[in-house]
C-alpha cells in the first residue's frame, strides 16, 4: 500500500482487477503495528487507516479463527514466522491462492502468485 514499486507487474494486474475478490488477513494488520511499534517501519498512518484502505480497495478482511491458528501451529516448521505460518493456514483452509514475492511459501504446497 506504501510501496507499489515493490510489487511484480502480475500482483499489480491482480490487486487493480476488480473481478478479482481480495482478501486480507488479520495477520497483516498484526504484523504492520508490530513493525510500526518497533521501528521497523514508518507508516503509522497505514495502522490507523488501514481499515479505510481495505474498504477503499474493495477488500475484504480474513480474520483469524481458532481452527486457523491451530492449524498453522501444526505445520511443518519450513518455516518459523508467525505470520507467515497463519498466512499458510489460511490460504490451506479456504484453497486460495498467496500473493507473495516470498517463495517459502511453495513449500507448503499452496498456490503462490506474483
Amino acid at each position: 500500500m506504501e510501496d507499489a514499486s515493490r510489487l511484480s507487474r502480475h500482483a499489480v494486474a491482480i490487486l487493480e482487477n476488480p473481478d478479482n475478490g481480495i482478501l486480507v488477513s488479520a495477520v497483516v494488520g498484526w504484523e504492520i503495528s508490530i513493525k510500526v511499534g518497533i521501528g521497523k517501519m514508518k507508516p503509522r498512518s497505514l495502522i490507523q487507516r488501514l481499515d479505510r484502505v481495505l474498504e477503499q480497495q474493495s477488500f475484504s478482511e480474513l480474520p483469524i479463527t481458532l481452527d486457523t491458528a491451530v492449524r498453522s501451529g501444526l505445520l511443518p516448521l519450513h518455516h518459523r514466522d508467525p505470520f507467515d505460518r497463519l498466512l499458510v493456514a489460511q490460504a490451506q483452509s479456504l484453497s486460495v491462492s498467496i500473493l507473495s514475492a516470498d517463495a517459502v511459501f511453495d513449500r507448503y504446497g499452496v498456490k503462490r502468485l506474483w
